[in-house]
């Protein structure tokens, strides 16, 4: 088990989170097959409430947010930084569309909402009392987070410029994948691919991993919790991963790293 107090290097992927049609029904499914439980929500923050594993944070969720009923539900990627409102000019800059422009939450940080150059969509976060996760490595934490776009090229130079990231090609010609790490760090932070050819005409997007102890196990929990499997258990170079969706469609991936990871 592994705890993190201090804000995340810039350019890690910090923190996810998800605006639910039925908060209560959300909390009950990732409760089944995460073994997540909750903080209080909070109503001068839009009912917004932290998933814990062990007292940890490990992801947000919120009821969704007047005048948005029809946005796609997707589980949202925030990138940490230190200077929220340099960064956000600085992404711009570089062909980034700004959707949501900086602001506060309360004492615990600073939160913009941008989509790059390829079209997707992505978070920033400034942490104050909020680092993002604080718990990381065991299951029902974050495992890893990706980008998978149809230009991936594009991204990759999008996200050099704005964060420095170093990249590792891992991929090949029919789906390229290139892993990145930030400035100073030991170890690969998440990747950027794409296209998937079994993806179809999937839009753009950033995505999230859960660890498990047994994919194989959680996938069944998916079913029993009345969500969806897209894509069956497998092993793959660095563990075993399914695709799952949860009761708004969300899409996310369940993982068990291999120690390799």
């Amino acid at each position: 088990m592994t705890t993190h107090s201090n804000p995340w290097p810039a350019g890690t992927p910090c923190w996810v989170d998800l605006m639910a049609s039925d908060l209560g029904r959300t909390q009950a499914f990732y409760r089944d097959v995460l073994g997540w439980d909750y903080t209080e929500s909070q109503p001068e923050y839009g009912g917004y409430c932290n998933a814990q594993v062990g007292g940890e944070m490990v992801a947000g969720l919120s009821p969704t947010m007047e005048g948005m009923e029809s946005a796609p539900h997707v589980w949202s990627v925030y990138l940490a930084t230190n200077d929220i409102a340099a960064r956000v000019a600085q992404a711009v800059e570089a062909g980034a569309t700004q959707v949501y422009e900086p602001m506060e939450v309360g004492p615990f940080g600073s939160m913009a909402m941008l989509t790059d150059p390829t079209g997707a969509a992505f978070g920033l976060w400034q942490a104050d009392e909020h680092v993002g996760f604080t718990r990381v490595e065991e299951p029902g934490a974050v495992a890893w987070c990706d980008l998978m776009t149809a230009d991936p090229a594009a991204a990759r130079d999008f996200y050099g410029r704005l964060f420095g990231y170093a990249y590792q090609d891992i991929g090949d010609e029919s789906m390229p994948y290139a892993l990145f790490t930030v400035p100073g760090g030991d170890r690969p932070a998440g990747g950027i691919g794409g296209p998937d050819p079994n993806a179809g005409d999937a839009q753009p997007g950033w995505g999230v991993a859960f660890q498990v102890e047994d994919v194989d196990a959680a996938a069944e929990r998916v079913r029993t919790a009345g969500g969806t499997i897209s894509s069956e258990p497998s092993d793959f170079e660095y563990g075993r991963m399914a695709v799952a969706a949860g009761p708004d469609g969300e899409v996310f991936v369940l993982m068990t790293p291999s120690e390799e990871m």
